[in-house]
């Protein structure tokens, strides 16, 4: 068993008091024993950084603290020869291990943003792949994932209010094509719809139904997957895939 976490951010008038407020709901989901926690995409006020390292100070002290792997959203990282948009993951020891680079950028960011060109699984507590927002509507990039190994996806996100409805029908379908729990953070203000979700998988008579359970406002979720569970039906549902042209 893995105990899987998602936090849903408000609007927050600083940066450091969103990073102050986070900090104290990761600290629930810790001593909770959450193992893996994911936040929303560009959740502060300011979401372009240089050093995530002096950002998430914090974040990788609790990260420790309690053992815990936190991905603190996906943001924009901006260097002298690049932008992309990255989400940094924090390991249970309290420093980066990694990052996912978002691999479509949407409409405007096309305009300034790297696109990112892997698609990688990260090991702590389970093995678990990052859908960074846009890339949800790509079904390659949540089958590549799960063919490399991953046993959950989690997905920082950030969905305007109109864009709730088809969001959640990807997350659904994504699950249900790759036989995969996803857990995905949205914010929720005036123009970002919230809705966090965690789609979770049950099978009846070999029939596969989705088990939806979401947030509202800022609230956080942790829940126990037993993720072996899922292995058995992955492998029959990509033995049936047929090659055609």
């Amino acid at each position: 068993m893995v105990k899987l976490g998602l936090i849903q951010t408000i609007q927050y008038s600083t940066n450091q008091k969103g990073i102050s407020r986070v900090s104290q709901i990761l600290k629930k989901l810790g001593k909770n024993e959450t193992e893996i926690v994911c936040l929303p995409e560009q959740w502060l006020k300011k979401n372009k950084f240089s050093d995530f390292d002096l950002e998430f100070s914090d974040f990788k002290k609790i990260a420790k603290d309690y053992s815990m792997t936190i991905i603190p959203g996906a943001f924009y990282e901006i260097t002298k020869k690049t932008t992309s948009i990255i989400a940094p993951v924090i390991g249970p020891e309290g420093e980066f291990i990694g990052r996912q680079e978002k691999i479509h950028p949407f409409d405007y960011e096309r305009d300034t943003v790297n696109p990112g060109k892997e698609a990688k699984i990260f090991n702590t507590a389970c093995k678990f792949g990052l859908i960074i927002c846009y890339d949800m509507v790509f079904p390659q990039v949540a089958n590549t994932l799960v063919k490399k190994g991953a046993q959950v996806l989690l997905s920082p996100s950030r969905i305007v209010r109109r864009g709730i409805e088809p969001w959640k029908m990807y997350v659904q379908v994504r699950a249900l094509e790759n036989r995969i729990p996803i857990l995905a953070a949205n914010m929720q203000n005036r123009r970002f719809g919230g809705n966090s979700i965690i789609v979770d998988l049950s099978e009846n008579n070999k029939v596969m139904t989705t088990k939806i359970t979401k947030l509202t406002g800022e609230s956080q979720i942790s829940k126990e997957f037993s993720l072996d569970k899922y292995t058995k039906s992955r492998k029959i549902r990509f033995r049936d895939s047929n090659k055609f042209r």
